[in-house]
């Protein structure tokens, strides 16, 4: 059992990990013109303990490693909403965001220096409407619903990352904005909804911390939003807060859900069924990831 707040080692896992994780990631086919468009993912990205949960992690690395690697990566995560809608700074080695606390103090330690990022920022930019312009924060780095998993999934920071923002919580614009991204995809893009499937923070207990308790408001939400996924029910995905089992205990506030909108949005046809990659709990939430149907 995972001892995510008082491990051995804090990241101790991920020490272990990474050495043969990046041999193998040296040897990864690389996304060429030949490929078909990569799919739009959605994945729940733990917190920093990620680090110390070797099946997790094997998981994600599993997962990344059966796609083939990609040129580029955007991903919108649950932990910066802002509006307008805004890209992270493109320059390579871009100070990482440590957006948690109460953790061992070598979370804050830890680094993910990926390259310079202006080709895919003028990616982003050449598919917004004249209308809806998109700005640059000359500053921000990734949060860490971006570089936990990502330094997991491709742990050479060879792959050039921007992050978007998430400027509403309104599902249908939010699928628009994955809409318009969609067409990256068939340029190597490696699109990325990073949440949480449940993420009722405030309602933990300490069984649930210790893996003794996995609550029926996580599994039921889960169990519901697999079943809406499976079908290509968006309608129904769209109306979690009032038509989901286990609200409002499962998401007490919408953004670990809500970047799902935006894989499906970019997935070309949101309505398509998409493949479950990884389910399973973490002290009690689900760690249900998914691609879509390239």
């Amino acid at each position: 059992m995972v001892n995510y707040f008082n491990p051995a080692v804090a990241a101790g896992a991920f020490d272990e990990f990474v050495p043969a994780a990046m041999e193998r990631s040296r040897t990864q086919p690389e996304w060429s013109d030949n490929d078909s468009a990569l799919p739009a993912l959605y994945l729940s990205h733990g917190a920093p303990p990620l680090l110390d949960d070797t099946i997790w992690m094997n998981e994600l690395f599993e997962w990344a490693m059966s796609l083939p690697k990609p040129k580029h990566i955007l991903i919108v995560s649950a932990h910066w909403e802002q509006a307008p809608l805004m890209i992270s700074s493109p320059e390579a080695n871009t100070p990482l965001v440590y957006d948690f606390g109460g953790f061992h103090p070598r979370y804050y330690e830890l680094t993910y220096p990926t390259p310079d990022a202006s080709e895919l920022a003028g990616l982003v930019a050449s598919v917004m409407p004249d209308t809806e312009q998109l700005y640059q924060h000359p500053a921000r780095g990734l949060d860490h619903g971006a570089w936990v998993p990502l330094k997991v999934m491709y742990p050479l920071g060879d792959v050039p990352v921007l992050q978007l923002s998430i400027p509403t919580h309104e599902p249908e614009k939010l699928i628009n904005i994955g809409a318009r991204l969609a067409t990256l995809r068939e340029h190597g893009v490696l699109i990325i909804g990073s949440g949480f499937m449940t993420h009722g923070l405030p309602f933990m207990t300490p069984s649930m911390i210790s893996g003794r308790e996995i609550p029926a408001w996580s599994t039921e939400f889960d169990a519901w939003a697999n079943d809406a996924l499976l079908r290509g029910d968006v309608d129904q995905l769209a109306s979690f807060k009032s038509a989901a089992p286990g609200m409002p205990y499962a998401h007490p506030t919408d953004e670990h859900f809500i970047p799902i909108f935006v894989t499906l949005g970019a997935s070309g046809d949101p309505g398509a069924a998409t493949q479950t990659t990884i389910e399973g709990y973490m002290m009690g939430f689900s760690k249900r990831s998914f691609q879509t149907n390239a």
